[in-house]
């Protein structure tokens, strides 16, 4: 089983950028869908998006479609989010997650979370 750290977030301007990353330990890296959720103060954990374990797959929320982009290396065993056109409702902890499933949106299909990176957009 893989274990995940996050980094990559902080405060940014609204209409700015930031790339959040997602390190993996393990070798088993590439056998894994990878995700990435995000939760605001008071407010539920949201699927932002997910990348199939090739990386030819992708799925976003409709909220980030066009402004985000999920990819990743196997190499370097990392996932990635980068994050353009931030709003501030883009405002939250995110967190990327693994999975063996194929529900990709839906974070109980999810068994490996890292600790999450705050990211802050201000307006």
């Amino acid at each position: 089983q893989v274990q995940l750290v996050e980094s990559g977030g902080g405060l940014v301007q609204a209409g700015g950028s930031l790339r959040l990353s997602c390190a993996a330990s393990g070798r088993t890296f590439s056998s894994y869908a990878m995700g990435w959720f995000r939760q605001a103060p008071r407010k539920e954990r949201e699927f932002v998006a997910a990348i199939g374990w090739s990386g030819i797959s992708t799925v976003y929320a409709d909220s980030v479609k066009g402004r985000f982009t999920i990819s990743r290396d196997n190499a370097k065993n990392t996932a990635y989010l980068q994050m353009n056109s931030l709003k501030p409702e883009d405002t939250a902890v995110y967190y990327c997650a693994a999975t063996l499933g194929v529900y990709w949106s839906d974070s109980t299909n999810y068994n490996v979370w890292g600790q999450g990176t705050q990211v802050t957009v201000s307006s």
